[in-house]
């Protein structure tokens, strides 16, 4: 079934492209783990159980990372209600709520597909936003489900995620491991070099595709509630608040930023900035003054 959200092509190509040369890159990385090891059946027994695992539990493990619990309606009947209205709206299947007990406003969508979708919400954001805010930023989380592209960064970051874990597994390897011979030796050197390659080629490319999703997503929120000023004004507060929370108490949010509405990051972000996973609020406000233009209505906030 198709919803109502605006298809963006230029999202579908660059999805394709991007798995595309993560294929390559999997089955690039995949050999040379074999032909270092010597153990073809190993290697792919134990990666082909760990993408099946964040592929189908990808969602149960971004709850429980963050804190989230399934809500049912007579517990959150308004935050119900919104979502019901807007997957009517958009005319997809109405996705799972949760709510995470989390003061840091945010919220992100997770799933393998629109049948197996979640959306949740932390208690911050509820208490921040007015209705019409959280109808758009909701509208945003649903859109990254209508257009498939949580599933897509889901199975991109699987690579990524394995060559890291590989990396330490050779790097605490080479600490801790006792003697060794030299091909021993050689061979973790080898696939620590290879495993930090691919991790680094695999970052930049899901950045590259997130930040273009993230655009995508306010886009298809603003046509799909006709409100983009609503959804600018959730992003001016959202990200003004987050950015008063110290970044010590944001790092572990900070390994989900790839799925939030705005990223965790503290009043000092850093280096972070050249490798974010979304625009800058500049950018997103930009485009949402530009839609607002064309539907007629008010000039989003902060912009003239």
């Amino acid at each position: 079934m198709r919803s109502r959200f605006r298809s963006d092509r230029r999202l579908t190509v660059r999805m394709g492209i991007t798995l595309f040369l993560l294929g390559l890159l999997y089955v690039g990385f995949v050999a040379a783990l074999i032909a270092l090891l010597k153990s073809w059946v190993l290697v792919v027994v134990i990666v082909a159980l760990m993408f099946g695992a964040q592929y189908w539990f990808s969602d149960r493990i971004a709850l429980f990372a963050m804190r989230g619990r399934i809500v049912e309606r007579d517990e959150y009947p308004e935050l119900h209600g919104v979502v019901d209205r807007l997957a009517a709206m958009a005319d997809m299947p109405k996705p799972v709520v949760a709510v995470s007990e989390m003061e840091m406003p945010n919220a992100f969508a997770t799933g393998r597909n629109p049948d197996n979708a979640v959306v949740c919400v932390t208690t911050g954001l509820l208490r921040r936003l007015e209705p019409a805010e959280l109808e758009g930023v909701l509208a945003h989380e649903l859109s990254h489900v209508a257009h498939k592209d949580v599933a897509v960064i889901t199975v991109a970051s699987f690579l990524g995620v394995i060559a890291g874990l590989i990396v330490r597994f050779a790097f605490y390897s080479q600490l801790f491991g006792g003697r060794r011979d030299q091909n021993t030796m050689a061979v973790l050197a080898v696939v620590m070099g290879v495993s930090a390659a691919v991790y680094a080629l695999s970052f930049l490319l899901i950045r590259a595709l997130s930040r273009y999703r993230e655009l995508a997503a306010d886009r298809a929120a603003a046509l799909l509630t006709g409100r983009p000023s609503a959804l600018a004004a959730a992003l001016t507060k959202v990200t003004g608040d987050i950015a008063r929370i110290p970044t010590k108490d944001l790092r572990t949010a900070q390994a989900f930023n790839a799925f939030y509405f705005t990223p965790a990051f503290g009043s000092e972000p850093g280096l972070g900035r050249f490798f974010a996973t979304h625009p800058s609020l500049e950018q997103r406000l930009d485009q949402l003054g530009r839609i607002s233009a064309e539907l007629g209505g008010t000039t989003a906030p902060g912009k003239v």
